[in-house]
C-alpha cells in the first residue's frame, strides 16, 4: 500500500480529486486530499495574509497530525511550489515528489525564478487590477481543459479566488540536501503547453521519472482512470 497526499492547484480545492481518489483507494492505496487555506470549503478563510508559506504549512500539518510517512506527495500546477516547500520542511516524511503538470523549481530557486521570466510580475499586476492587490480571480473552467457541459457547471460552482498574498518576500525552494535527494517524477498533460518547458527539462534528466498523459491540464477531472494508472505505476 502506498500513501498518496494529493495537493490541488490554484483556484481549486480538495474536491477536484473526487473522481481520482476512489480509483487509488480501490487499488489498495491510502489517499488524502487536503484543501489549502482560502480555497474550496476553506474559502471563508481567505485573507491578504494567506500565501505560499501558508499553503506549505497546511500540508506539513496534515503530514504531522495524520502521522504520515513514506508519502507520495503529488502537486498539481501551482502546488508544485507547495510540495517543494514541504520537502524542505519534512523530507523525512516523504518517499517521492510527483509534479502533475506543475511548476518545478530547480534547487535553490525562489518563486519568481521558478515561475519563469515575468510570470510573477504578471500575476501581481493581475491581482492589483482585478483582485484588490492580493488575490487572483478564477479563470473559466475552459482554461483548465474542461469542455463537457456538466463538468464546466460542476467546476464553476467550486472554483474560488486564489490568494497571492501581500508583500511576500522571496521564498527559496529545495534548499536542503535531504529535499534535493528525494525521488521525483513529472507527469506532463500533453493537451496543454503551459508546462511544456518543465517537461522538456525533466524528460532528459536521469534523476527524474517522466510520464505523459493525453489530457488537458485538469487530468484528474477529465482523465481520472488514465491518471490513476500513471500514479499507481509511479508507486
Amino acid at each position: 500500500m502506498a500513501i498518496f497526499v494529493l495537493v490541488h492547484g490554484a483556484w481549486h480545492g480538495g474536491w477536484c480529486w473526487k473522481r481520482l481518489s476512489p480509483l487509488l483507494r480501490a487499488a489498495g492505496h491510502d489517499v488524502y486530499t487536503p484543501t489549502l487555506t482560502g480555497l474550496g470549503e476553506r474559502a471563508h478563510l481567505l485573507t491578504p495574509e494567506v500565501n505560499l508559506r501558508t499553503h506549505i504549512d497546511d500540508i506539513v500539518q496534515v503530514l504531522h497530525y495524520e502521522d504520515l510517512s513514506d508519502v507520495l506527495l503529488v502537486g498539481h500546477s501551482y502546488a508544485g511550489l507547495v510540495i517543494s516547500g514541504v520537502a524542505d520542511r519534512v523530507p523525512d516524511r516523504l518517499a517521492q515528489l510527483i509534479y502533475l503538470d506543475a511548476y518545478v523549481p530547480r534547487v535553490g530557486e525562489n518563486v519568481e525564478e521558478a515561475l519563469g521570466p515575468g510570470t510573477y510580475a504578471q500575476l501581481a499586476e493581475q491581482a492589483r487590477t482585478t483582485g484588490e492587490g492580493w488575490f487572483l480571480p478564477s479563470p473559466p473552467p475552459g482554461d483548465f481543459g474542461i469542455t463537457a457541459d456538466a463538468d464546466v457547471m460542476w467546476m464553476q460552482e467550486r472554483l474560488r479566488p486564489h490568494p497571492l498574498g501581500r508583500q511576500q518576500p522571496p521564498l527559496r525552494l529545495l534548499t536542503t540536501p535531504a529535499a534535493g535527494a528525494l525521488a521525483r517524477a513529472f507527469i506532463f498533460c500533453t493537451a496543454t503547453t503551459q508546462f511544456e518547458s518543465y517537461a522538456e527539462w525533466v524528460r532528459t534528466d536521469s534523476a527524474w521519472r517522466y510520464a505523459e498523459l493525453a489530457a488537458g491540464h485538469d487530468a484528474m477531472v477529465t482523465a481520472p482512470y488514465e491518471l490513476a494508472r500513471v500514479l499507481i505505476g509511479l508507486a
